[in-house]
């Protein structure tokens, strides 16, 4: 049987994240492990906290009669009521559990929220650089990507996304903390979006949704926070999971929040627990829901990041490299460093082949839409990262005099 044309088309793309990972698998079965500088997922090598195995252990304990069976499509109504109590302190809003649904990570978070919005040939406004499986999802429901700039410093640039607004606009989908760059919006720019989008609204009788993807929101540095959403506009829409604040990007367990306000809230949630049955997740894993209820407070050690993120700068600041300031997650989006001359001064993909030529792994910009820069993942241990300082220092000196 032959294989669908947009998946065919898919592959072809490919994940420069996956890719580079994978090469990094072979490297390590050549050289060991112990030689390869491996930066290049974002997969976090944290052992969830000890609160988490400590009801983990309990949890599986009790076994008690129908606790691996089916709930509701939405999730068990007590853990909706206890992560909807997080949701409205985290953004500054009142909702109950019947605003929430529980998904299979951000991922089917996302995926059934946009099976619930997009009509074929709706748009999807994303600013660059954006994670690169976000055009994946919003091609599942038949809708198109719209790409816009950001800022120099990576903020929202408000306008560009005023100017790829139509009356086909179905949402724009937001990051942060934002992967690749760390950077977190401020609120001043979450407000001009929303003014944005009001306007919009009142002249094409649609209001766009604004979904933001926070998968990173506990994981943020100097004491900063993540502005929240869902109490600056009236069709707004959160998405999250427990991979990054938990460490548990292997359980597959998110949720979905929608604003006090939005309307037809009521349809929505029913409609989102439709899209998650007949997506294929039926519900999200029933013991983590039942113990990240448990977990609301609870987070891995961000002072480690913080560490980590010092000595990696510290590495690229000997080497040459600059890089966008992170203000959370657990990237660096670094610049290509500039030759004098030659058609391809600033091209990532081949200077992250110079990087892999000294067994250094990262993910050339062009993954993200973003050519001219390349992403570091620095969720590995930090003797690999102060073991790397040579390995950096000796790519960009045959890359500057290549």
């Amino acid at each position: 049987m032959p294989i669908a044309d947009a998946i065919r088309e898919a592959q072809s793309k490919g994940s420069l994240i996956r890719k580079m990972f994978e090469e990094g698998a072979v490297l390590k079965k050549k050289h060991g492990a112990e030689n390869v500088f491996d930066f290049s997922l974002g997969n976090p090598d944290l052992e969830p906290p000890a609160a988490f195995h400590e009801a983990l252990v309990r949890l599986a304990s009790e076994d008690a009669k129908g606790s691996h069976g089916y709930m509701t499509n939405a999730g068990y109504p007590h853990v909706r009521e206890a992560l909807a109590k997080k949701v409205s302190r985290d953004h500054g809003v009142s909702i109950d559990g019947s605003r929430l649904v529980m998904s299979v990570g951000a991922a089917g978070a996302i995926n059934s929220v946009f099976k619930v919005i997009i009509n074929p040939g709706d748009e999807v406004v994303i600013p660059k650089p954006y994670f690169v499986d976000y055009g994946a999802y919003v091609g599942n429901s038949g809708g198109r990507m719209v790409l816009v700039n950001s800022k120099n410093d990576f903020d929202l640039d408000v306008g560009e996304i005023e100017r790829a607004l139509t009356p086909k606009t179905a949402a724009v989908l937001i990051n942060s903390p934002h992967n690749p760059t760390g950077r977190i919006y401020p609120r001043s720019t979450i407000k001009a979006l929303a003014a944005v989008l009001n306007a919009h609204g009142k002249k094409t009788g649609r209001f766009p949704y604004l979904i933001a993807d926070e998968p990173y929101r506990e994981i943020v540095y100097g004491g900063r926070e993540v502005p929240g959403v869902l109490c600056e506009y009236d069709e707004s829409i959160v998405v999250t999971s427990y991979s990054k604040s938990l460490s548990l990007p292997g359980e597959r367990i998110g949720y979905i929040a929608l604003g006090p306000k939005l309307s037809e809230a009521d349809l929505f949630v029913a409609s989102l627990a439709f899209a998650t049955r007949t997506l294929g997740f039926m519900n999200a894993p029933a013991l983590m829901q039942r113990l990240v209820a448990e977990l609301t407070e609870a987070r891995v050690d961000v002072g480690i990041y913080a560490h980590r993120l010092s000595v990696f700068k510290s590495v690229l600041d000997e080497a040459g490299i600059r890089y966008a300031e992170p203000e959370g997650a657990f990237y660096l989006f670094c610049e290509v460093p500039e030759k004098k001359a030659g058609p391809n001064a600033k091209d990532d993909l081949q200077f992250v082949n110079f990087l892999k030529d000294q067994l250094v792994l990262a993910v050339p910009g062009i993954g993200f839409g973003f050519p001219g820069w390349f992403r570091l993942a620095y969720c590995i241990d930090e003797k690999i990262i102060d073991a790397s300082r040579k390995a950096f220092k000796t790519a960009v000196e045959k890359w500057l005099n290549s």
